[in-house]
């Protein structure tokens, strides 16, 4: 099992740079990061480097780029203009992709919906709109990958709900990302993952989470601990052990946190730390 830094454990450290990230993760161990849009935006807002530059450092280092993490809020747009911005977003991420070798692209789901949607208003809009993705990143070889938000008002917040969408997609380039604190956090039902194929799976974020109530409006990322914390109430066990018996095959486990008092470390020891964590999760439970 390789090891990934998602950048959401340290985007808010002291002097944040993704290419400092992409430094560190090789330094430290890490085979996969997961850039951040917020991150990379940031950066390339502010000049530090152009998204060419980082294309070249990837094809002259070992470390490789997991995921582009994320085409946030993409279903249950109002107006035309909405979902034309959407698409638009899209195509702009596409580019960054080709130029840094990045084949997957997550895509979070909108929150504080301005309608009273149903459960079944929603998955038939996301699927249309993924089938819509499909076309634009299939002749580029991408895949999407949907993260279901454990949080109670994104209107995918659910495994069980993402699954359903994604088997309605019915393509091999659109699957899932499993969150362990998404899935705890708005009580996703296990019996859903353990029937679940494995090959649906594209990504695996791991974390630790305080044990508060699911779905509590103080239940949020913030929660989250480095796996294994003390207070860490998440059975890491059971989720590495339903992942190998439903075949998942996508062999990278990421850590994502974003702790508040983490950001008060410095990017080196925020990174080092994230590294021997998840290798140490890795070693005992995969």
């Amino acid at each position: 099992m390789k090891i990934g830094f998602n950048e959401g454990c340290n985007r808010f450290c002291k002097d944040h740079s993704v290419m400092k990230d992409l430094e560190l993760c090789e330094k430290y161990g890490f085979d996969y990061i997961d850039v951040q849009s917020e991150c990379l935006d940031r950066d390339l807002g502010a000049g530090k480097y152009t998204i060419e530059e980082m294309g070249e450092w990837f094809k002259n280092h070992r470390l490789q780029i997991l995921s582009y993490n994320a085409l946030v809020y993409f279903n249950m747009k109002q107006t035309q203009d909405e979902k034309d911005a959407v698409m638009a977003e899209l195509d702009e991420i596409i580019r960054r992709c080709n130029i840094l070798g990045c084949k997957m692209i997550v895509v979070v789901p909108s929150t504080d919906l301005p309608v009273h949607a149903t459960v079944g208003e929603i998955k038939a809009d996301a699927v249309d709109v993924l089938k819509k993705m499909v076309k634009k990143v299939e002749p580029h070889g991408i895949k999407l990958s949907l993260e279901f938000c454990g949080a109670p008002g994104m209107s995918i917040n659910r495994f069980e709900y993402a699954y359903d969408i994604i088997k309605a997609v019915d393509s091999p380039l659109v699957g899932i990302t499993l969150d362990q604190y998404h899935f705890h956090a708005m009580a996703s039902q296990w019996e859903s993952l353990e029937k679940a194929d494995g090959k649906h799976i594209f990504v695996w974020h791991l974390n630790g989470m305080e044990d508060l109530p699911c779905g509590a409006a103080y239940n949020t990322d913030e929660k989250r601990l480095w796996p294994d914390e003390p207070g860490d109430c998440l059975d890491h066990k059971r989720y590495a052990d339903t992942l190998k018996q439903i075949g998942f095959t996508g062999d990278v486990c990421t850590i994502e946190v974003f702790r508040p008092a983490y950001y008060e470390l410095s990017q080196e020891e925020n990174v080092k730390k994230a590294a021997e964590v998840t290798r140490a999760h890795v070693a005992k439970y995969c």
